[in-house]
């Protein structure tokens, strides 16, 4: 995808994109890094925007493996779905996707990971999006996202660092990546 279709979209939806440029692939390293893709059975992406993070997932994937993409774009998920058409992909808030009827006969989703950004969010929608998928995330199963460097200081991003805390104690922090625009870090947590 284009970086002048991502900011037409920032441009027309900025409170559901979120950022003016897509991650990069030194990101996308430390959140499949992090987030042990290679692992997991079941994967779930909050926020697949343009693919950034998709296109890390689907060469560190085993192929065997189980991959469900919840976007609330329908450009970008119909992009998505062309571009990765092995992938499935729904359109939808991470808040009222209904887990349960996606999963019936299906493992359960051993690993999350998100490029929603959060500090957009108010409190409420970061609580309705993490109470609805974290139920769902197998024991042992690990959730990454990741938050823009300086970001994390606004009261936004330490609200919602308090809030994954809270709902998965003992979540971790990498390094920065510097080659990221903006820098940007991963949260990862295990439930």
């Amino acid at each position: 995808m284009s970086a002048s279709t991502f900011l037409s979209e920032f441009i027309r939806n900025w409170k559901t994109v979120g950022a003016i440029a897509p991650s990069g692939p030194a990101l996308a390293e430390r959140m499949m890094e992090s987030a042990e893709i290679w692992k997991a059975q079941h994967i779930l992406e909050l926020g697949p925007g343009t693919g950034a993070f998709t296109a890390a997932i689907q060469d560190a994937r085993d192929n065997n493996s189980h991959y469900l993409g919840i976007e609330i774009n329908e450009t970008f998920a119909g992009q998505l779905r062309t571009r990765f058409q092995s992938m499935t992909f729904a359109v939808a808030g991470a808040q009222e996707f209904d887990l349960n009827a996606y999963l019936a006969g299906k493992p359960p989703i051993d690993v999350i990971v998100s490029g929603l950004p959060w500090t957009a969010f108010p409190r409420s929608l970061q609580e309705g999006i993490l109470g609805n998928v974290l139920p769902h995330l197998a024991p042992g199963g690990r959730f990454a996202t990741f938050a823009y460097f300086g970001f994390h200081r606004l009261p936004s991003g330490q609200r919602f660092r308090q809030l994954l805390h809270q709902e998965l104690p003992g979540v971790e922090t990498s390094r920065v990546v510097w080659a990221n625009l903006p820098p940007a870090f991963v949260y990862v947590g295990r439930k």
